[in-house]
């Protein structure tokens, strides 16, 4: 099987992982982004493992929405006045 960017492919030895869409390929590795949401890299001496996948299965997992970051308040510091002693 040749190995593109934008393949759609299943791991024969792993198919927990689900299908996995070719995001980067290099003539030493793929990378694959796989439906469990793991993103993994294959090295091309184990590309022979890779099976082609029918496009429909693979189910990218949605991107989280960042947290709305909080931003701290600055507490004002409270300046010690000098104690006045009114009994002289």
């Amino acid at each position: 099987m040749i190995i593109k960017r934008g393949s759609v492919v299943s791991h024969t030895g792993a198919n927990e992982w689900g299908s996995g869409k070719v995001v980067e390929v290099t003539p030493v590795k793929a990378t694959i982004q796989f439906s469990d949401g793991i993103i993994r890299k294959i090295a091309s001496s184990h590309f022979t493992i890779l099976q082609p996948a029918d496009p429909v299965s693979f189910v990218p997992i949605p991107v989280k929405v960042a947290a709305v970051k909080r931003v701290a308040v600055k507490k004002v510091k409270k300046v010690k006045e000098p104690v006045v002693d009114d009994t002289i």
